[in-house]
């Protein structure tokens, strides 16, 4: 893959206690962030709850509209962390215990500790890679380019690390913010104009109230700063012509 290609990937967030709003989802914008800063273009994020035919027939889709897909969640010591067998099953892979995994787990835990619940977390596909788990020793996986993480935030995040020389992506996509003291609608045309001359700039509108201050958000994405800029120069000219003041936020 060459650093010019258009790398995407999906994130899919499994587990019923996002979906009955118990736990708040950070993970969306961790991953999508780390994606974003190794040229990974997040195309689309599901939730979905821990039910095997919804995660098989849900991977089986997303694995081959994408480059990479991330899951998060239900590979714990619990019975509703299905998510290593629903894999297997995605793959036609047999569901047994990785040696690797098992070792891992096996001097994380002091003797007598690792019993038969924390030993489900060693179940994987056959032959799966590891994702290596430096906070809490359980092991993440691979299959082919569906890479599956726990459903913790903070370990999550500590093992993004261990990946970023397995995912090959394009250029990082940059981004820039601009923040007015306006409304959506009086911005709408002039705004519309400009993506239509750049093209490859992608260019979001977001309102935004802050500290009694109402006002919108242009947000700026690309792969080539000077494409960024150019676009931002042509917003600030018609944010000039229509006195709309900067703010700062």
């Amino acid at each position: 893959m060459t650093k010019n290609t258009k790398v995407n990937a999906a994130i899919l967030i499994i587990g019923n206690e996002i979906l009955s709003g118990r736990t708040q989802d950070t993970n969306t914008s961790t991953l999508a962030t780390w994606l974003n800063s190794i040229g990974v273009k997040v195309n689309e994020v599901r939730v979905i709850p821990d039910v095997e035919k919804t995660i098989v027939d849900t991977l089986n889709v997303l694995r081959k509209e994408n480059n990479y897909v991330f899951t998060t969640g239900g590979i714990g010591p619990t019975h509703d962390d299905i998510t290593a067998e629903s894999v297997a099953k995605t793959f036609g892979l047999k569901y047994e215990i990785h040696k690797e995994a098992f070792k891992i787990l096996e001097s994380y835990y002091q003797s007598g500790e690792f019993n038969q619940g924390r030993q489900r977390m060693a179940w994987m596909p056959e032959n799966a890679a590891l994702i290596l788990n430096p906070t809490s020793g359980a092991p993440g996986f691979s299959v082919e380019n569906v890479f599956c993480l726990p459903g913790v935030p903070s370990i999550m995040k500590s093992m993004l690390g261990g990946l970023t020389n397995k995912i090959v992506g394009g250029e990082p996509i940059l981004s820039h913010t601009l923040n007015f003291k306006t409304v959506e609608s009086e911005i709408a045309k002039s705004l519309k104009q400009v993506q239509n001359q750049n093209q490859d700039v992608e260019i979001g509108s977001y309102p935004f109230f802050h500290a009694g201050k109402l006002g919108v958000s242009i947000v700026l994405r690309s792969e080539d700063q000077s494409k960024i800029d150019n676009c931002s120069s042509q917003i600030l000219e018609f944010i000039k012509e229509k006195k709309i003041e900067i703010v700062d936020r």
